[in-house]
């Protein structure tokens, strides 16, 4: 008796809100299983917090400053796709207070730092490429049964402008957005209180960032090094731009504040955080010179403190599912693990 081979599934078609890491992740996965996928940004484009601003003196990441590659399926991806991907050769040291005082300085990272180039923004936007059904500045306000299909589920979503649309016909709707957002919207449109209920533990924190450009500096100014974590009360990072590889060589720092002072600050005038962030990256530095730029950048949701503690959460018999960094930790390959796992699951 011959054995027949069963029938592939059946394709779907997914809504995917969020165009960050895990989204996209999340996004390839499916469309690789041969599911039709739309993903809806917010913003004017894809990458979420690997995030680049471009300005007349070079460009910032002002939000995440390089990844590591622990996770094998990572590895594989970046390498399978020829990603626009290089080592970062740097020494990060340590500050220990206000003075500049270096506590720590160990030669090179024992783990590989990497950066996407010749910004942070360009491997997110790389892996989103084949996604043709990508809908930019497209904020969902609402998740709803089809009002022709009660088995599917349709989107309401606010583009520029203020102007509204509805998007029909999905079997399932997957959240690649930050904790509070997700939660949000889905007592927005009163689903899920259980689920609302998971994402209670999980604590994220903001960060205020500045960036700053020295363009009439011949060379690199101040310190020997070109990246610190410090323990200063207000600042937590910096990095020096043009040590990263592909950037420009303008003289460029990205400064991010601490969790704690950027939660205590969060609501805080644009130019009052300016002014107490540069005043604190002159006494670490002992960099007095006035720089060209310097504008800051305001991250409500940036860094997990408490992770959900799963790769993600997928309730079948709906088709609602989430994902993000925050359910496994903060780190780049965190949400590109969070949003494969919720992909395989829901295929």
């Amino acid at each position: 008796m011959s054995r027949t081979t069963p029938p592939p599934p059946k394709p779907r078609h997914f809504a995917v809100i969020g165009a960050g890491m895990a989204g996209i992740a999340c996004a390839r996965t499916l469309l690789q299983a041969g599911h039709a996928v739309t993903v809806f940004e917010k913003s004017r484009g894809p990458g979420g917090r690997m995030a680049t601003r471009r300005t007349e003196f070079g460009s910032f990441d002002h939000g995440v400053q390089y990844f590591t590659v622990r996770d094998a399926r990572f590895k594989k991806a970046l390498a399978a796709t020829a990603a626009p991907t290089a080592p970062w050769q740097v020494n990060t040291v340590r500050i220990m207070d206000e003075a500049g005082r270096v506590v720590a300085a160990a030669g090179r990272n024992p783990e590989a730092h990497h950066v996407a180039t010749p910004g942070m923004s360009a491997l997110v936007q790389h892996w989103a490429a084949p996604i043709e059904a990508l809908h930019r500045q497209s904020l969902v306000t609402r998740i709803e049964p089809d009002r022709l299909h009660k088995s599917r589920w349709q989107l309401h979503t606010e583009g520029p402008g203020a102007q509204t649309q509805i998007h029909a016909g999905f079997d399932a709707v997957l959240l690649a957005l930050p904790s509070i957002q997700a939660a949000t919207l889905l007592r927005a449109s009163q689903l899920h209180p259980e689920l609302q209920q998971r994402l209670d533990p999980v604590q994220v924190a903001p960060c205020w960032t500045l960036m700053l450009a020295f363009p009439q500096a011949a060379g690199p100014l101040g310190p020997s090094w070109h990246a610190a974590r410090s323990e200063h009360h207000r600042i937590a990072w910096l990095a020096r731009e043009a040590s990263k590889p592909g950037r420009e060589s303008i003289e460029r720092w990205t400064v991010q504040a601490s969790p704690d002072w950027s939660q205590r600050h969060l609501e805080d005038d644009e130019e009052r955080v300016k002014a107490k962030l540069l005043r604190a990256f002159t006494e670490v530095t002992g960099i007095r010179a006035e720089p060209g730029h310097a504008q800051v950048h305001r991250w409500r949701y940036a860094q997990t403190l408490a992770p959900l503690g799963q790769s993600h959460l997928w309730d079948a018999r709906s088709g609602i599912g989430l994902c993000g960094d925050w359910c496994l930790g903060r780190r780049v390959e965190d949400a590109f693990v969070s949003g494969l796992e919720l992909a395989l699951n829901a295929a």
